[in-house]
């Protein structure tokens, strides 16, 4: 099954630390210090933080109350992120310039598909130039790894950062992944790896000797795939990025009309209707656009970029920016749509950096439910018609 990935070069690119050393670039006085990004207050929740911060246990998704009890000279910076978007934007371009096909698997890391390469130019050596070129034009560390699945090049990135590349030769993949903790692997969870820890399986070597029908007993299907991602095995392809994907919606009214109160409320309910889908979907949008139509049809719309974002409050409040801009005939209304593009992966707990985690499980508990028992049990009051 490993020849099915013969000839396939993809290089995994981690801009390392991305939040803080969009920071770091910001205010150099930072450069050696542990540092915590995220919600200033107790209750607030650590985004991100510095390898100095790491040596105290400190990780990302942990209380700010608890990461200051662990390194009570920590430095918190309050978290921007329009600038972050910003650099993964910039990051972004110059990966588009220079490769003819890539992913963009979160607002900080990559896919780079470089197969054919090794003829032409050499792949490591490609990946090298392009490490160079990103860090020249954003000033942000990266680390690659080159393997021959996306897999293998994720691990291989993780364990040479910060700032570092590394090759996994083609038939080298199991041999590579061998020694390493199960919980280096992705997919292994909290309850997962516990499972299996219990099991005294602590290595990938011991779970890629299991075999896959005591996996699939174990862990259902997850187990066939955790089977195959222990002796490296992974065909996953590299999803081009495009820009042009979107998610939107559209509503024409059973009567024109210029009753705002109602609009408004039309407005919010499409917009937070389309922002769960977005969450739904693991994504992040960078660009929203909202389009009216009047009763004499003239159609106009107006759009602007945003730090990548797929909370409610933050979508909501720059919809009804946007139509408060477009609204200028005070004629009566035919038509509005609320539309997303640029859209990356990402999740949505991220837009959500100066709020508590109280307001992160809140919108856990709403998605959930929504998912559960469907979008409309559940709606903001203002939405409501």
């Amino acid at each position: 099954m490993m020849l099915l990935n013969a000839g396939r070069h993809i290089t995994h690119l981690d801009l390392d630390t991305f939040y803080v050393s969009v920071e770091l670039l910001r205010n150099s006085k930072l450069k050696g210090k542990p540092v915590l990004i995220g919600g200033m207050s107790d209750r607030g929740v650590v985004a991100s933080c510095s390898y100095e911060a790491r040596k105290f246990g400190i990780h990302s998704g942990m209380p700010m109350r608890a990461a200051r009890r662990l390194c009570s000279h920590a430095v918190v910076v309050k978290s921007d992120f329009e600038a972050y978007s910003k650099y993964s934007k910039l990051v972004t371009e110059v990966i588009k310039e220079n490769v003819p096909l890539f992913e963009k698997a979160s607002i900080d890391e990559f896919y780079v598909d470089l197969s054919g390469m090794d003829k032409f130019f050499g792949c490591k050596k490609f990946s090298d130039e392009l490490k160079r070129k990103v860090n020249k034009e954003s000033g942000l560390p990266i680390s690659y790894g080159l393997a021959s699945n996306k897999l293998i090049s994720k691990v291989a990135t993780n364990e040479i950062k910060p700032n570092g590349q590394l090759e996994i030769p083609f038939g080298n993949e199991k041999n590579f992944l061998a020694p390493l903790s199960i919980m280096k692997i992705p997919g292994i969870g909290k309850e997962t790896g516990y499972k299996l820890l219990k099991m005294g399986v602590e290595t990938v070597s011991t779970l890629s000797e299991i075999p896959v029908h005591m996996m699939q007993n174990l862990l259902g299907k997850n187990g066939i795939e955790l089977h195959r991602r222990a002796n490296g095995i992974d065909e996953s392809p590299v999803i081009p990025f495009r820009e042009q994907k979107s998610i939107s919606t559209e509503q024409t009214f059973d009567s024109d009309t210029i009753d705002l109160n109602f609009i408004h409320k039309q407005l919010i309910r499409m917009t937070e209707s389309i922002a769960y889908q977005l969450r739904s979907q693991n994504r992040l949008t960078g660009c929203i656009s909202v389009k009216l139509r009047y009763s004499d049809f003239q159609t106009v719309q107006m759009q602007c970029s945003i730090p990548y974002a797929a909370a409610d409050h933050v979508l909501i409040k720059k919809a009804k920016e946007l139509f408060t801009k477009l609204y200028e005939r005070r004629q009566l209304i035919r038509l509005i749509g609320v539309r997303f593009t640029d859209l990356i992966p990402g999740n949505y707990q991220i837009d959500l950096f100066n709020d508590t985690q109280e307001s992160i499980g809140l919108y856990q508990a709403i998605d959930s439910i929504k998912k559960q028992y469907g979008e409309k049990l559940v709606m903001h009051a203002a939405g409501h018609i």
